[in-house]
């Protein structure tokens, strides 16, 4: 470890000062009401602002009460399921088609989704030398690292990089939706490469493939794929592409947005907090958790060996003893997440092609035994059901994605909703957002340096 990375004695002793003084006492947070994570108690969240992108639908009101209800997602009012039924039964590619749905408000007649994937094809092309000077120096163990640098890198490319008009920031939008699968694609090889010594080979995009399966063409050496791989891989690139205005890497799309700021810092930002374990990470800890449960049950279709993994799980004994099930429950949903219940229905199909419907029957039982047992052993103010990344994790592995690219993944889908709220928030310009913090430390007399010690620092 080199001297940047170490973590000195010092540094230790300086953390046991944090950990000392700056904690809050969590009654406090009862007493002044305070909405943690903007959300109330049932998890519905706290209204901050106004979208017309997206719903995301868990309650019904009857008699003045919230009552749970089964999730529904709404692309600019359109039910999701009816957008996914739409294009598949067409035998389409549904992704470009929802990027402009989610962008213009409406969806394009034939001519002018034609139209807006040549456009899309026009930009997906990096500048000379960016794939030798920037992805390829000082690769990273995290490609999100790599794609958020990237992405501020093009900000150096763009003569009108400041340039926030709606004309121009919608063009820097298409560049990067177009741009996000070749950055997130060469830049876990030249992290394979540089690393691990593995060959080096970089397929440019083809003209005439959906995002989707350009995706599958330039990961793989051999440019290979089939046509069920391609279209499961659409859907989850669809289902991911937007989830509402509220939650954490769109909402910090209309934080930094308001505040004037670039295109290329508001998306780096978002895909900062993308790459939070608690956001665009959980998929990769639902895989995780299975890889510990296969290592650690011997018998995948016994209840009781996985209901006593499970319930270790929530006891904080196993995996990585954190007292979670990873992929159960929502911050918004509770009776179901749809994003889950579509993906499954694929998911089915995928893992008879793949030989792997022995490892499905076990994500439906850990789906089933995880509910009974979180209700059992936890006081849930909601209900709590599976949600998408339970099954997409699972998928990415069958289509054999690397878990590195999991993550990125999720921002080739999700660049096209936050270029949508960045549209949305400059077109109606408010305040910066500036939310409240009460501060509740003691009033304190300034002491002088000479007259301090070190029990009172």
């Amino acid at each position: 470890m080199n001297k940047y990375s170490a973590i000195t004695p010092e540094i230790y002793s300086l953390a046991e000062m944090i950990r000392k003084n700056c904690v809050i006492d969590q009654d406090l947070y009862q007493k002044y009401d305070v909405k943690r994570g903007l959300r109330d108690i049932s998890g519905r969240g706290v209204l901050t602002g106004l979208t017309e992108i997206c719903d995301v639908h868990s309650y019904t009101i009857i008699n003045n009460e919230y009552v749970p209800c089964e999730g529904k997602l709404y692309y600019r009012g359109i039910d999701v399921e009816e957008i996914i039924d739409g294009f598949t039964k067409d035998g389409r590619y549904g992704f470009e088609e929802v990027t402009y749905l989610l962008l213009f408000g409406e969806l394009p007649t034939e001519d002018q989704l034609n139209a807006f994937i040549k456009q899309l094809e026009f930009y997906r092309k990096l500048p000379p030398s960016f794939v030798r000077d920037i992805i390829m120096k000082a690769p990273s163990n995290d490609m999100m690292n790599t794609l958020a640098r990237s992405v501020l890198t093009l900000y150096s490319y763009d003569e009108q990089a400041d340039n926030i008009s709606i004309e121009n920031v919608l063009r820097q939008g298409l560049q990067l939706i177009a741009l996000f699968p070749l950055l997130s694609v060469y830049g876990y090889k030249a992290y394979r490469h540089y690393r691990f010594g593995k060959s080096l080979v970089i397929h440019p995009p083809k003209p005439g493939l959906s995002t989707a399966e350009n995706l599958l063409y330039m990961l793989r050496s051999n440019k290979q794929y089939t046509e069920l791989e391609a279209k499961i891989l659409d859907i989850a690139l669809v289902l991911h592409a937007e989830h509402g205005g509220g939650n954490n890497s769109t909402f910090t799309t209309h934080v930094v947005t308001s505040s004037g700021t670039d295109t290329y810092s508001a998306i780096a930002a978002s895909l900062g907090s993308l790459k939070g374990p608690r956001h665009g990470g959980a998929n990769i800890k639902v895989m995780q958790m299975f890889d510990d449960l296969k290592e650690k049950v011997k018998d995948w279709t016994s209840e009781e060996e996985v209901s006593r993994y499970l319930v270790d799980l929530l006891n904080k004994r196993a995996f990585d003893k954190a007292g979670l099930i990873y992929g159960m429950g929502h911050a918004v949903y509770s009776v179901s997440d749809p994003r889950a219940n579509v993906f499954k229905k694929y998911v089915k199909s995928l893992s008879e092609e793949k030989g792997m419907q022995e490892e499905f029957a076990l994500y439906e039982m850990v789906e089933r035994l995880a509910l009974e047992i979180i209700a059992r052993e936890r006081k849930i103010y909601k209900g709590v059901s599976a949600n998408v990344d339970f099954y997409s994790g699972f998928v990415y592995h069958m289509l054999g994605l690397p878990k590195e690219l999991y993550t990125p993944i999720f921002a080739v889908a999700r660049i096209s909703g936050w270029m949508a709220h960045r549209l949305e928030e400059l077109n109606n310009p408010g305040k910066i957002i500036r939310p409240a913090y009460k501060c509740v430390s003691d009033r304190k007399p300034y002491v002088k340096l000479k007259d301090r010690t070190e029990n009172n620092k």
